[in-house]
């Protein structure tokens, strides 16, 4: 079974960077769409970004310009980098696998979610 975990999240100041990473055991990612989602207090878990096996990427028109989702396959991980982080941005994220990626958008598979890691930006 397939397993996901997230880390690199932290308290930052608007305008810094951080990058999370989600590593996967127990199988590998390579052939798989990923994508990372987050959820602030009170609001639905939201789209962030998504990657194809073939490192096609969308973005969530928030963080374009700003974000940036690449793997690497050899280490069977995704990472999500963010520059001039925003109040807006403070939330869990969380890292997708084997989701369907279409004309956009990447829909979720609910079998293989990571825990999720915080990340607050402090103003």
């Amino acid at each position: 079974q397939l397993r996901l975990v997230e880390s690199g999240g932290g308290l930052v100041q608007v305008g810094g960077s951080l990058r999370l990473s989600c590593a996967a055991s127990g199988g590998t990612i390579a052939s798989y769409a990923m994508g990372w989602f987050r959820q602030a207090p009170g609001k639905e878990r939201e789209f962030v970004a998504a990657i194809s096996w073939g490192e096609i990427t969308y973005y969530a028109d928030s963080v374009k310009g700003r974000f940036t989702i690449s793997r690497v396959n050899i280490k069977n991980t995704v990472y999500l980098q963010m520059n001039d982080l925003k109040p807006e941005d403070t939330a869990v994220y969380f890292c997708n696998a084997d989701g369907l990626m279409q004309v956009g958008s990447y829909y979720p598979n609910s079998a293989y979610w990571g825990q999720g890691t915080q990340v607050t930006v402090s103003s």
